[in-house]
């Protein structure tokens, strides 16, 4: 007689992992996940015209992927501490891959922007627990160069968005974006369920509950920021404050309901971890001026993580400095090789920050750190996507960049990248104290 196996019990890969395939099921993982963020954008106008929809109906397109992934990803990355990382990782995989056929596949714009959402969730799930897997599949020797790696194909993704997404509505029409996933989906389930670490069983001791409170009010806190600062690219109205508002007020009620939760989903007494706390306003600072990585090697494991966090930093405030004087004096080149400087410093800083606060995580927290950790740096990229705008428009006196005349855009870069060095130096700051608190904590 024989037995099929049941397809729901995934819980078991039909031979041990390995280190290297582990990694690729994880830079897979995360590839397909950042290429989901960007592949999208450059159909807009081809999908306004198919839907017969404005460009503002359609921007909703690209808005429900990236509010699903910031409103979710610290809460996905608890629930895979509580079921299972391995468990959750297929699941969000087999969402990912499924809502991706139904976006490729959608008869009307509302539902596409509805299957976007669903697969912002499987991607959610698939961020978060990437790095969260790391630790446990990685030789400890080798966790720098999986962050550096795992930050390239973050970068490869979305850079290779647009071009990518450009030839294959040029060749196969818009729908083709979204049907490029289901073989990729499907090779990355597999190797996860071959390759990534079998889930450990959960002690009964182990007091671990899902806090669904907690998760529903850091939702809705999210998404009211989220929403705040992508509403209106960047002028704040009245919607925009009232959003920012009830931000404000969620993060603290989230806060209150934490600190007197049996089991929370976000431990507080984390916080007082000054390289976690570093580690995640650092993430945000630096996100908030630059959205780029390179590759990086070994440098993190050989140097030690908080020696590249510096030097990161200190790569990045010397390409911003740069940047408010020499596009004036050489034009292109001048803008170019600070921009160069500033997204190697970035990949060094993301490598080794990234390193830095996931190394010796208590087993039971790494995902939902390992979410915090992607839900600073998507904070950073929306905020900065608001900020900057603004801070451009205030300095080239104008809103149409279109319109302006080269001295004002010569103005308005000249005050957006000054800002960008004050916050790169405000994160310098914080590697310096956080290093001084850990080490005092440590004589202790």
């Amino acid at each position: 007689m024989t037995t099929h196996p049941n397809p729901a019990d995934l819980s078991a890969p039909p031979r041990a992992p390995s280190a290297q395939w582990a990694l690729a099921s994880l830079s897979l993982t995360m590839l397909l996940s950042s290429l989901g963020t960007s592949i999208a954008n450059v159909g807009l106008p081809t999908l306004a015209k198919a839907f017969n929809a404005s460009f503002q109906d359609v921007q909703w397109i690209v808005l429900a992927y990236l509010l699903a992934i910031t409103t979710l990803i610290v809460s996905v990355g608890r629930l895979g501490d509580v079921i299972g990382r391995r468990r959750l990782m297929l699941a969000g995989l087999l969402l990912f891959t499924t809502a991706s056929v139904l976006c490729g596949a959608a008869p009307a714009l509302w539902m596409l922007i509805a299957a976007r959402a669903a697969q912002g969730l499987g991607a959610a799930i698939m961020m978060a627990l990437t790095m969260a897997f790391v630790a446990e599949a990685i030789p400890k020797e080798r966790v720098g160069s999986a962050m550096g790696l795992l930050g390239t194909m973050s970068a490869v993704g979305t850079a290779l968005g647009p071009s990518l997404g450009g030839i294959l509505i040029a060749a196969l029409g818009w729908r083709s974006i979204f049907f490029i996933n289901l073989p990729l989906g499907l090779l990355a389930f597999v190797l996860a369920w071959r390759h990534l670490p079998v889930d450990r069983p959960l002690s009964k001791n182990d007091g671990a509950t899902f806090d669904s409170l907690g998760t529903l009010l850091l939702a809705l806190t999210l998404a009211a920021y989220a929403l705040a600062m992508t509403l209106g690219r960047g002028s704040f109205g009245p919607i925009n404050v009232a959003l920012l508002l009830a931000a404000l007020f969620g993060g603290g009620l989230f806060a209150l309901v934490e600190s007197k939760a049996a089991s929370p989903m976000i431990r507080l007494a984390m916080f007082r971890n000054p390289v976690l706390s570093a580690g995640f306003a650092m993430s945000s600072l630096v996100t908030t001026v630059v959205m780029a990585t390179l590759v990086v090697g070994r440098i993190v494991d050989r140097f030690g993580a908080h020696r590249m966090t510096i030097a990161g930093l200190v790569g990045m405030a010397v390409g911003a400095c740069l940047l408010t004087t020499l596009p004036m004096s050489f034009g292109v080149p001048g803008y170019v090789a600070p921009l160069v400087v500033i997204t190697a410093g970035y990949a060094l800083f993301q490598a080794a920050n990234n390193t830095a606060v996931m190394t010796d995580i208590d087993p039971g927290q790494r995902g939902v750190v390992s979410g915090m950790l992607n839900l600073s740096r998507n904070l950073g990229l929306i905020t900065g996507a608001s900020v900057m705008g603004a801070v451009f428009a205030f300095g080239s006196a104008t809103t149409s960049i279109a319109t302006a005349h080269p001295e004002a855009v010569a103005a308005g870069m000249h005050v957006t990248f000054a800002v960008a060095a004050v916050l790169i130096l405000a994160s310098l700051a914080m590697a310096f104290s956080s290093r001084a608190l850990s080490r005092r904590d440590i004589l202790r």
